[in-house]
């Protein structure tokens, strides 16, 4: 049975249907009676698409008797059937079986086994012996041991016929019990006269109710016995009496009493129970010979006897005694004593998806209780918040479907408890468990733990530095729940975010791909996706964002007061007085927090404390009123340094002069009312105006250059080709990066500025013009400054012959990469003298008005873009300066 059962649930549908047949066959059949056709009854095709039917025993209460064919679903005997052996005197004989056709219905089959009149009755003796007084009355009855007959129904026993003698003394009374069997009683009808004849003999037959009636006899021999005139008598022929079932042994049933009006011996009346009396009875109940009273002493179940006859006789212990009798009908209450009884029929092996619908089963229970009315009605329910329930079929039959759509994230295994109670006083129940797996969907997409991620990187990383870690969260199992990630694509300032961070696909890991600059981008943002490996992919995204933190990586750099050379002369009035501000210094540095903090102080030539310096507005005011007295002309070095971590600083020389009257020419003056005044706005006005200008100018002296290059090949510049004809006759030529070399100025003692030196290719080797950086002029922003070149002293050493740059000098060359905050580059050169006047070369250290003769080519540097002049023209080399980040 439970191979059929486990082969059952491994071909277990989603929709379970259950029909009812019910079949007959008479007993004695040989084997192979076809008793039904399961496929034809219940309206089953048979070889649908190439496909045989499949019916499956699942449970059978007789398998040795019946069975179905598992092809053609014809029911079938297996060998020949004995109604009378298989249910004995039960009434109803059927045979039950469940059987699973095509993996998609349960039959549920009942085959009732028809009696047959194949037995006769028979007696439990052929022959009796009945002692009868002659002075019994008529009507005396004597009770006789009734016929069995193994049939049943209309086949069993019907009625009894006695064969008298000639002088019809005796008759016969049929009579039936409360389990309706029958028995005869044997009744005086004339007074016996034992003188007369002493012994009477009679045929008892017993006869059933078949088509073809059988009977069996017995022989009765009735021998006339001389006795006493009087018998025991009961109050009353017959007594009913109710007991519960389950009552205590030793409890009194009945107290009989029966009297007799003899004397002595003959009225001494002894109780006994019949001599027909069952051996069960004699085990449930014992009498007392003397005194009548009944006591139980076996265990009474309803479910076994609901009625119990007893039948009493009382004889006296004269001679000849003639018996009184009586009959105890023992009525047994059902008293609620059965459990009831949960069978699980089928149940669901494996796990079931989370996807499956409401109204799935899940399992095929039988519930029964042996108890009857009140005590045998069952209640069955689902125990617990469980997403299943109970539906009720025909026969006691529930299925168990889920009631609720079924989710394993939240629960992957559910203990499900059935409990049975009946409706006795007090209730009995039952409970039975069974477990179900829940298989999981892809039906979770991943769960980042944060809708949006803050990392944190300095500046200047080095690639491939750790950034942080996203995590989405998948509660699937398995491919459904594994995560992987990538980045959703996006720029940041037109580059693509893949250049900027990548992330670990199985960990969520982010690393920088380049090193970033907090000047340039301080911070950006970028989506991460996270999906999972289930069928389809679910998938979800959050949003990182990125925030570079700033490290002090740019030097301050002061562009107040215009300094030259890193000095600045400053003219101060006299008798000005405490608290005059003598000049105000301003720096900036494109760092930000502590790192773009900046401190003022005044490091040198201060001993006197003639002057004190603002830390914070960098204003610088007379601390002395007669300072002029103790030193009218002061050099004060001024440092500005940031609050960073390494710190960086610069540094400037400020003399400080004494005037009464005017302000000599030509030297700047000071303003003592400008207390609080920006001075950046109008340099940075006058300086973008500058700017255009220069850049028109270049521009049109660039093309009238190129224009009288092609027309005439004279200039003013004559005196250089016969103080160099070798240059005068050479070709033109192009220049190169390479041809350029920067070397240190002569003003070593500056730690914090580079001081460049720019000299000629070897194609200028022979030119006595030699440039060092001179001022600095600050533009309309903190990332501009223009810077001029003038000629160098002539103590410098001139390179001879067609030697290369590296060689012409014993100074290391200086990068403008050592200063992070300078970027130069020529940015064109000037093909006249300033203004309208034509430049010579008679004043090689002049500037601005003053001529300049160069007899070699001029260099040009355009953010790498190189051109080529003409090598007869003097030139004027401006360099641009850009403190911040390109």
């Amino acid at each position: 049975m439970y191979l059929s059962i486990l082969f059952f649930l491994c071909f277990w549908a989603q929709a379970l249907t259950l029909k009812n047949l019910n079949y007959s066959v008479p007993e004695e059949q040989k084997q192979n009676t076809i008793i039904g056709n399961l496929a034809k009854d219940a309206n089953i095709e048979i070889n649908v698409t190439g496909q045989k039917s499949n019916f499956r025993v699942l449970e059978n209460s007789a398998r040795h008797l019946v069975d179905v064919d598992p092809t053609s679903g014809l029911l079938r005997t297996k060998q020949r059937i004995d109604r009378d052996t298989l249910c004995q005197r039960n009434p109803k004989c059927q045979l039950s079986m469940e059987v699973f056709a095509n993996d998609a219905e349960i039959f549920m089959i009942k085959i009732e086994i028809q009696d047959i009149n194949d037995n006769s009755p028979t007696f439990p003796n052929d022959v009796i012996d009945l002692e009868i007084a002659e002075n019994a009355a008529p009507g005396t009855r004597f009770p006789l041991t009734a016929a069995h007959d193994l049939d049943s129904g209309e086949n069993g026993l019907k009625t009894y016929q006695i064969t008298r003698d000639d002088y019809s003394i005796f008759s016969l009374d049929v009579k039936s019990r409360g389990d309706g069997t029958k028995f005869p009683e044997l009744v005086i009808q004339r007074p016996l006269d034992r003188e007369e004849r002493s012994h009477h003999t009679l045929i008892l037959t017993a006869i059933d109710g078949g088509e073809y009636p059988r009977s069996g006899t017995m022989q009765i021999n009735v021998k006339v016995i001389d006795s006493n005139d009087n018998s025991p008598v009961f109050e009353q022929p017959s007594y009913v009496v109710e007991v519960p079932e389950n009552t205590p042994t030793g409890r009194v049933l009945i107290d009989l009493n029966a009297t007799d009006p003899d004397e002595g011996s003959n009225g001494q009346i002894v109780y006994s129970f019949s001599g027909y009396t069952p051996d069960r009875i004699r085990e449930l109940f014992s009498i007392d010979p003397e005194t009548g009273v009944i006591k139980i002493q076996g265990k009474i179940d309803y479910e076994e006897n609901p009625i119990i006859e007893i039948d009493v006789q009382a004889k006296d212990q004269g001679p000849n005694p003639i018996p009184g009798h009586c009959k105890v009908t023992v009525k047994v209450v059902d008293r609620n004593d059965n459990w009831p009884s949960i069978n699980f029929v089928s149940v669901r092996q494996g796990a079931i998806s989370e996807a499956a619908p409401p109204g799935t089963v899940i399992a095929l229970v039988r519930v029964t209780d042996k108890d009857s009315g009140r005590n045998g009605q069952l209640q069955c329910r689902v125990l617990g918040n469980v997403p299943f329930k109970l539906e009720e079929n025909s026969d006691n039959f529930y299925t168990v479907v889920t009631d609720k759509p079924l989710d394993r994230e939240l629960q992957d295994e559910y203990n499900i408890s059935i409990l049975a109670k009946d409706n006795g006083n007090p209730p009995l129940n039952s409970t039975k468990s069974f477990t179900v797996k829940i298989l999981d969907e892809n039906d979770n997409a991943p769960h980042f733990t944060k809708p949006v991620y803050v990392m944190q990187i300095s500046e200047n990383n080095v690639p491939g530095e750790y950034m942080g870690s996203v995590l989405a969260i998948d509660p699937d199992l398995g491919l459904n729940g594994t995560v992987s990630y990538v980045l959703l694509p996006s720029n940041v300032s037109s580059d693509s975010i893949q250049t900027f961070v990548g992330v670990t696909a199985s960990t969520g890991a982010i690393y920088a791909l380049r090193a970033f600059n907090y000047e340039q981008t301080k911070y950006f943002d970028f989506k991460v996706l996270a999906k999972d490996s289930g069928s389809p992919h679910l998938q979800s995204n959050a949003t990182v964002r990125v925030n570079i933190l700033d490290v002090n990586d740019n030097v301050p750099v002061i562009v107040l007061p215009l300094l030259q050379n890193d000095t600045a002369e400053i003219h101060v009035p006299r008798n000005v007085g405490i608290g005059h501000i003598v000049t105000t210094v301003r720096a900036v540095d494109n760092d930000s927090g502590e790192s773009g903090r900046l401190t003022y102080e005044i490091t040198e030539g201060n001993e006197e404390h003639l002057f004190e310096m603002d830390p914070v507005s960098g204003e610088l005011r007379t601390a002395h009123p007669l300072w002029e007295e103790v030193a009218p002309v002061v050099e004060l070095v001024v440092r500005v340094s940031d609050h960073g971590k390494p710190s960086f600083a610069d540094n400037a020389k400020l003399i400080i002069r004494a005037y009464s009257g005017a302000l000599p020419e030509g030297k700047p003056r000071i303003n003592a009312e400008r207390h609080g005044w920006d001075m950046s706005l109008p340099l940075i006005v006058t300086l973008s105006i500058i700017s255009i200008m220069l850049l028109a100018a270049m521009v049109t002296i660039v093309v009238k250059c190129k224009r009288e290059n092609k027309e005439i090949r004279t200039y003013n510049c004559r005196i250089a080709e016969y103080s160099h004809p070798q240059l005068g006759k050479s070709k033109k030529k192009k220049i190169n990066k390479n041809d350029i070399m920067l070397v240190q100025s002569e003003v070593e003692e500056r730690d914090a500025m580079n001081v460049m030196n720019v000299v000629s290719s070897p194609s200028l080797a022979t030119s006595p013009m030699y440039f060092d950086y001179q001022t600095r002029l600050p533009l309309s922003s903190p990332r501009s400054e223009v810077m001029y070149l003038k000629p160098a002293a002539n103590n410098l050493p001139v390179p001879q012959g067609p030697v290369g740059c590296h060689t012409s000098f014993t100074s290391p060359v200086t990068s403008t990469t050592e200063t992070p905050t300078n970027r130069m580059s020529i940015i064109q050169p000037w093909v006249t003298g300033w203004g309208a006047e034509p430049l010579e070369a008679s004043s090689p250290t002049g500037w601005g008005a003053e001529p300049l003769e160069a007899s070699s080519p001029a260099l040009i540097s355009e953010q790498n873009n190189w051109q080529e002049l003409t090598p007869h023209c003097p030139a004027y080399l401006l360099l641009m300066n850009y403190p911040g980040p390109a």
